[in-house]
């Protein structure tokens, strides 16, 4: 299964104090807007989301079809595939993808612990 790129997205209290803390571990500003308080952090492959006031918890997030530079890949698995394979192995999803559909769709599930995981396709 090919989840695409990965990155964290956090839930944060202070979008300009947590754009600056994540500046001195090296990490610049990719995409987002701070106006509408979210941003997209890269440091090399490693990409870090900040959103403030959108959702309460961190999120861990996979952009299948896309690679670390939000570039179209040529190959990848569509989200309803992964969801009818996720489904397939017994795991309980809290969003699903609407499989009589094509292109950008999400789905959600929880991990044993309560951390949620968004398979988020854009293209």
């Amino acid at each position: 299964m090919k989840l695409g790129a990965f990155s964290v997205s956090l839930a944060v209290k202070d979008i300009r104090r947590s754009k600056e803390f994540y500046e001195k571990l090296g990490f610049e500003v990719f995409a987002g807007e701070l106006e509408k308080n979210y941003l997209i952090m890269k440091n090399e492959d490693s990409l870090i989301g900040l959103f403030q006031g959108m959702f309460e918890n961190n999120i861990l997030t996979f952009n299948p079809g896309w690679d670390a530079n939000a570039r179209e890949l040529e190959k990848y698995d569509d989200v309803r595939k992964i969801q009818q394979h996720l489904k397939g192995k017994g795991v309980v999803l809290q969003a699903e993808a609407d499989e009589t559909t094509s292109g950008p769709a999400s789905i959600t599930m929880l991990d044993p612990d309560g951390n949620v995981i968004l398979i988020d396709q854009h293209v």
